[in-house]
């Protein structure tokens, strides 16, 4: 049992979201009791405590597209690569660092992404993996270092043509693998979709497989009209556009997950609505890739369940929390865009989207809840409470402001110091691997 406490308690439950100087009790993986810090320390005496100093007490993070496989991505330099628009920029940088990563590339990518994800407060991840380099066991892979690293994970393989269609074909045997291999894990740390790139790289050939291949009670994670390419794209081969066209192949749906959603139409929107299908907005790496700002701010009006993800640009949620309410003013022209929105799209949506693969109450400190909790080394310098508590994360914090992460129920880090992981080690074994790959590609 461990007593995290003396600190500001934001809860995310309705009924009290805020406690000015509280604590929770953990009990196992489940929340056990929220209240104030001075009965629950009397109550409680004796149990393992952790001190908050005075900091923020908050549900840990979820991010609901990552990419864990761009890990290796960070300063490296491609000989030749000069890109010019978002297709060059997949082709010449990351489909190259993909078709040179084998299994144990991939576990590294995992145990160094993770790792920051700890320091991040991120406890729960939705991966999209790919490495055409190696694809058979890739996301085994993956769960290894989850299960090492105390991460909740969703992962899925990325179904693709792009190298041809033994290479797609075994992509999407390797997403049925894992489904089934998920499906039967009690631990309600993992979890699996079928995983597509974009349909501007998938054939109906390959969509058929793939939907054949399916194993019931998992969705779809694709990405969605990021590029205006891959909106042409359908509408030149197939004569409708993205959504209409995943439609058609029954990917839509409220398992499935669609990444960006930059070109859609009202009418998109719509289906979306209809099929009670997720999105996922990704604002650093649109306006990274320079792909567009999509209609994320409608997207939530109309009541589309939507997250707040980093598409492996960064691991820290609150950066992406600042870039996204920025970015839908700038667009829109209008200071007060975007005050609700984003926040409902972090704090509830990601969870939303979450418990609809993991069975544990996510992103909410409350009996019965999973005991994922993080304390920030935060101090307002003006009043904080229920009302303005977002204002206080948005304008006063990152992710590196968190001292403390618990994943169900597992300390993994504390007062800033990792919990049974090498990081010295790990962090060596990944440079190597990053200056290996990094040979490789340039030597071709």
């Amino acid at each position: 049992m461990i007593l995290v406490g003396n600190g500001r308690l934001v809860t995310r439950d309705k009924e009290e979201p805020f406690i000015e100087n509280g604590a929770v009790v953990l009990e196992g993986n489940v929340v056990l009791e929220v209240g104030e810090y001075n009965q629950l320390k009397k109550m409680y005496e004796g149990t393992e405590f952790i001190d908050a100093k005075g900091g923020v007490i908050m549900p840990a993070f979820i991010n609901t597209h990552e990419h864990i496989y761009s890990a290796m991505g960070r300063g490296l330099s491609i000989d030749g690569y000069n890109p010019n628009g978002f297709l060059d920029i997949l082709d010449g940088m990351w489909w190259t660092i993909d078709r040179h990563l084998t299994n144990e590339r991939t576990y590294l990518s995992a145990q160094n992404t993770y790792i920051d994800c700890i320091k991040n407060g991120v406890t729960t991840v939705f991966d999209h993996h790919a490495s055409f380099g190696e694809i058979n066991g890739s996301l085994f892979a993956i769960e290894k270092a989850a299960k090492e690293m105390g991460i909740r994970s969703c992962l899925c393989y990325e179904t693709s043509d792009r190298d041809g269609m033994d290479k797609a074909r075994e992509a999407v045997l390797e997403n049925e693998r894992f489904i089934k291999h998920a499906l039967k894990d009690e631990s309600d740390m993992i979890a699996a979709m079928m995983g597509m790139h974009a349909q501007f790289t998938i054939s109906d050939e390959t969509m058929e497989y793939a939907r054949s291949h399916k194993p019931d009670g998992v969705g779809y994670h694709i990405h969605v009209a990021e590029g205006i390419e891959d909106l042409y794209d359908s509408l030149e081969k197939y004569n409708k556009r993205i959504v209409d066209r995943l439609m058609d192949w029954d990917i839509l749906g409220e398992k499935t997950l669609l990444a960006h959603c930059i070109y859609v139409n009202s009418h998109e929107i719509d289906l979306i609505k209809e099929t009670n299908t997720m999105v996922v907005h990704n604002p650093e790496s649109n306006m990274g890739n320079a792909c567009g700002c999509p209609p994320t701010m409608e997207i939530v009006k109309r009541g589309i369940v939507t997250g707040l993800g980093t598409d492996g640009y960064t691991h820290d949620m609150i950066e992406s929390y600042k870039v996204a309410n920025i970015l839908h003013k700038h667009n829109l022209c209008d200071a007060n865009a975007a005050w609700g929105e984003v926040p409902k799209m972090l704090f509830e949506d990601n969870a939303e989207i979450a418990n609809r693969y993991f069975k544990r109450k996510l992103g909410v400190l409350k009996p019965g809840a999973a005991a994922d909790v993080i304390i920030a080394d935060y101090i307002p310098p003006t009043d904080m409470g229920a009302q303005n508590a977002n204002s206080h994360i948005l304008f006063g914090m990152n992710g590196r402001c968190v001292t403390t992460t618990i994943a169900n129920g597992r300390v993994l880090m504390k007062n800033r110091e990792l919990i049974g992981i090498d990081e010295e080690k790990i962090l060596a074994d990944v440079r190597q691997g990053a200056i290996d790959l990094a040979k490789e590609i340039n030597s071709r």
